[in-house]
């Protein structure tokens, strides 16, 4: 049975130093939910919080509408895959697949054709007698997936279980990842600090800041285009942030930025915090920004600048601008053509242009 999880003001310490202060997460039933945030912000904490391996120091955790926080590992049907895979070397593949079902003292018989059946679902069944140290870093995180889930889990738990692969691997298993979560339909709750990752596989997802609080939760999109903090926006994809003064709120809300302008912005909704000539701050994704080397009408915003360096990245090329008042701005304009008309190089005076529509607008 598929359960959802919930923490109720769970907070932990080590000594005097607060890790995880009150924290509240509803995560629902056969979510793919992902925890984001910066090393040593409390994420692995959390992780073993819920699946039993250290207790919290008050607070409560659910499972469904069970209250399992005192409840030890072996009775929560939580399981987890850590970031070293924790595989047993002196076990082969088909004994660490099947180590749990034995420790049930489910019949052989049984224990055989589980067993084979995850291994061609994960297609090692070639090398059920290899041990770990014969294995890829490939082959291993697909034996510690199967050994895993084998006992069907309510919640399975993943602790960055993708940082050891290259690039290339690491990209293949997310895909498995949320195929296999799909078909499993188990709740899924995947810690990391890689945004691509976080971004590639979650339903949902929380962010969690240097301090252990969770600055938001929702879809990826969500977090990527409405990020509700500067934290947010700078740690979830780049960005670039614009610090002013808030000016004319009852109509088209307008940014006065010194030394560099006025900016137009569009919040159909007043916020709470929101007043006029209060300090904000805004964030527009490189991605968003037009580049021309000549004028161009229709666009809400506009600065100028110079080229201070480009870099390729295949997809995209990445222009830093130098604006007048020696601000750097990033600019990503998309490789959709092998001879672009306009070319753009070096020391070249340039207009950046972007939508209000585009921006942002956060509390300072």
């Amino acid at each position: 049975m598929v359960r959802s999880i919930k923490l109720d003001n769970l907070t932990k310490s080590k000594g005097d130093s607060p890790i995880l202060e009150r924290v509240n997460l509803n995560i629902p039933s056969g979510e793919f939910f992902a925890l984001l945030g910066p090393s040593g912000c409390g994420k692995t904490t959390l992780l073993r919080l819920i699946g039993g391996f250290e207790q919290s120091d008050s607070g409560a955790i659910y499972l469904g509408n069970q209250n399992i926080t005192d409840l030890p590992i072996h009775k929560r049907n939580i399981n987890i895959v850590f970031q070293n895979y924790a595989l047993f070397p002196h076990l082969n593949v088909f004994d660490n697949v099947a180590f749990s079902l034995v420790i049930q003292k489910i019949p052989q018989s049984e224990i055989e054709q589980k067993v084979l059946k995850i291994l061609k679902a994960f297609h090692i069944e070639a090398h059920i007698f290899k041990y770990p140290a014969e294995l890829s870093g490939g082959q291993q995180q697909r034996v510690a997936l199967a050994r895993a889930i084998i006992n069907e889990p309510d919640v399975l738990l993943l602790d960055e279980p993708l940082a050891a692969l290259d690039f290339k691997l690491r990209e293949k298993m997310l895909i498995e990842l949320i195929e296999l979560q799909d078909k499993l339909k188990t709740t899924f709750i995947y810690v990391t600090h890689d945004q691509f990752e976080a971004l590639t596989v979650a339903d949902h997802m929380a962010i969690m800041n240097h301090d252990g609080d969770i600055e938001q939760i929702g879809t990826p999109k969500e977090i990527y285009e409405f990020p509700v903090s500067t934290f947010v926006a700078k740690f979830v994809g780049t960005t670039n942030i614009l610090h002013g003064k808030l000016q004319g709120i009852e109509q088209d809300p307008i940014v006065a930025v010194p030394d560099l302008g006025e900016f137009k912005v569009y919040c159909p909704q007043k916020k709470g915090w929101m007043f006029e000539g209060c300090d904000v701050a805004l964030s527009i994704r490189p991605e968003k920004i037009y580049i021309s080397k000549t004028p161009v009408e229709n666009f809400s915003n506009t600065v100028t600048g110079t080229v201070l360096s480009i870099v390729y990245h295949g997809r995209s090329t990445q222009y830093n601008i130098k604006t007048p008042d020696q601000r750097i701005l990033q600019v990503f304009e998309q490789n959709e053509e092998h001879f672009p008309q306009e070319h753009i190089d070096y020391d070249d005076e340039v207009y950046l242009y972007w939508q209000k529509e585009n921006v942002v607008l956060l509390e300072k």
